[in-house]
């Protein structure tokens, strides 16, 4: 999905709940979703038309596509695509297709939301700025699950589970969510919601700008999209980046419960900042004692909550707001509100409460891509195990997701990351990132063998590139994109920026690239 807001531009935290993680993303790198498709495409390629939210520079267009491949003379769909054409047609070197990550809804904006917020003018006169919704998504032919009421479909899972009764209510409410997906009315279009079938409607794109090979630039989910894209057509990729790598398996059960582990490898780094505004924020003088601080405040919202601001919902917004240092100070100010409002000295106030959200795009392509399993108590056991292990968001993560439950048999098996293809493809990574952690671009890495080169930078939050002013990791990057100059190892940058160095001489300290 990141950020690139200046510190006076801090976002404040948002009122629904299973948006938190989108908002933090969006929040990590300033971009929101707004614009929509309006024009039609023909056998010729896409006609392009002003865009939902008008721009002088964006145009918008749909592309018609099958919806199943196995029957590429049957039903179609559409593919909603902005494009943000290079200012200097001389210097255009091809496409580079863009995919910001989770997505509930349209982002087809994108490419100006970049730019604006620091793409390189070397990079943009390079290419032409493709945005495209995944099927199911935004301007694309959606998909529902029909939600009502208090239903949800956040990802990952916002309900905090305390034990195995948490988990069997939690199945109570998937089984009811995914029956409604299989008789809602886009339930035709469910088995064939896959990130394999994304890859072939990328390449229908391709296909339809008269391009023989794309670049492409994806922030997490949109890690695992790029990756299956370059497995299927491995020939017609040119420089892939990859940022914030959810890892070779999708989002599946691994992923999501290393969440846990991100959140405990991230908080420090906002314990620490804390700590060293205590005279601010009142929560602890030692990184030590801000943890504290975050268990006893959850414990206390647990038994008195404040509006709908309970646990869970604290819980899940820290965890959203260790996406990027600059939500710190919005966090460090809920915690405070919070405590004094539970200490009483001051009265309730608008401390923001959590709401449902809907992710049917994203969950039906989540669903039909990865491997979940649908045996109960295999999650009562995790959530057990996690919730010790890691404390401040683990049990979450390791909780059910409507995959276990999910009402038709995929029509294909996910896709096998391999190494088959051309040495193309650049991995970004913080070190400390509880969104997509570590390991993930680790086990991508070894799944792309000499196809990819890692780049780890000593940082905490969510993306990388464009995200917190760090030279090495940027210039690395606008590098291989402008003159195809990717590292010939995998380097490591330090949180200075200052400079890159070979990765292995760090691998010993960072237990994710020991595993």
């Amino acid at each position: 999905m990141k950020r690139m807001p200046s510190r006076a531009d801090r976002p404040k935290p948002r009122p629904r709940y299973g948006r938190l993680l989108v908002a933090a993303v969006t929040m990590a790198a300033g971009l929101t979703a707004a614009a929509t498709g309006s024009a039609a495409a023909t056998g010729n390629g896409p006609v392009w038309g002003p865009c939902a939210e008008p721009s002088p520079e964006l145009v918008c267009a749909k592309l018609e596509v099958p919806l199943d491949y196995a029957n590429p003379r049957g039903p179609k769909i559409e593919i909603g695509l902005s494009k943000l054409p290079s200012p200097r047609p001389d210097a255009r070197r091809g496409v580079l297709l863009l995919n910001p990550g989770g997505q509930s809804g349209s982002e087809l904006s994108f490419p100006l939301r970049l730019v604006s917020h620091g793409l390189p003018g070397s990079v943009r006169e390079s290419y032409d700025l493709i945005s495209f919704d995944p099927r199911g998504i935004g301007a694309s032919t959606p998909v529902t699950c029909d939600l009502h009421g208090d239903q949800d479909l956040n990802i990952p899972p916002s309900g905090y589970a305390a034990g195995p009764a948490d988990v069997l209510r939690r199945a109570a409410e998937l089984r009811e969510i995914t029956a409604q997906c299989a008789s809602s009315a886009s339930a035709r279009r469910l088995p064939h919601m896959s990130v394999a079938n994304v890859a072939r409607d990328m390449d229908r794109i391709r296909a339809a700008l008269g391009e023989q090979r794309i670049s492409y630039f994806g922030y997490s989910f949109g890690t695992y999209v790029g990756a299956v894209y370059a497995t299927l057509f491995p020939q017609r990729t040119d420089r892939f980046v990859l940022d914030s790598v959810v890892g070779p398996g999708g989002m599946d059960h691994t992923w999501s419960s290393r969440l846990g582990r991100g959140v405990e490898e991230r908080f420090p780094d906002f314990a620490e900042w804390a700590a060293a505004r205590n005279g601010t924020y009142h929560l602890g003088g030692t990184a030590r004692e801000v943890r504290a601080k975050f268990s006893e405040l959850a414990d206390r919202l647990d038994r008195t909550p404040i509006g709908e601001m309970d646990g869970p919902a604290f819980r899940y917004t820290n965890f959203a707001f260790l996406f990027s240092d600059s939500t710190f100070a919005p966090l460090a100010d809920t915690w405070r509100a919070i405590d004094l409002t539970l200490g009483g000295h001051q009265p309730p106030g608008e401390i923001n409460a959590p709401g449902p959200a809907d992710f049917s795009g994203l969950i039906h392509l989540a669903c039909n891509s990865s491997r979940w399993s649908r045996d109960v108590p295999t999650y009562q056991r995790d959530v057990e195990r996690d919730r010790v292990r890691y404390p401040l968001f683990g049990a979450s993560g390791a909780n059910l997701w409507p995959c276990a439950f999910w009402p038709v048999e995929p029509v294909e098996a996910p896709v096998r990351i391999t190494d088959h293809g051309p040495s193309n493809v650049l991995l970004l990574s913080n070190l400390r990132d509880p969104g997509t952690p570590l390991i993930g671009a680790a086990e991508m890495r070894r799944a792309l063998g000499q196809r990819a080169r890692l780049v780890a930078v000593d940082a905490g939050g969510h993306l990388a590139y464009l995200a917190d002013g760090n030279a090495c990791v940027d210039d690395l990057t606008t590098g291989f994109l402008v003159d195809g100059q990717r590292p010939r190892t995998d380097r490591f940058c330090a949180a200075n920026g200052a400079s890159s160095e070979p990765l292995s001489r760090h691998q010993r300290n960072i237990p994710e690239l020991r595993e």
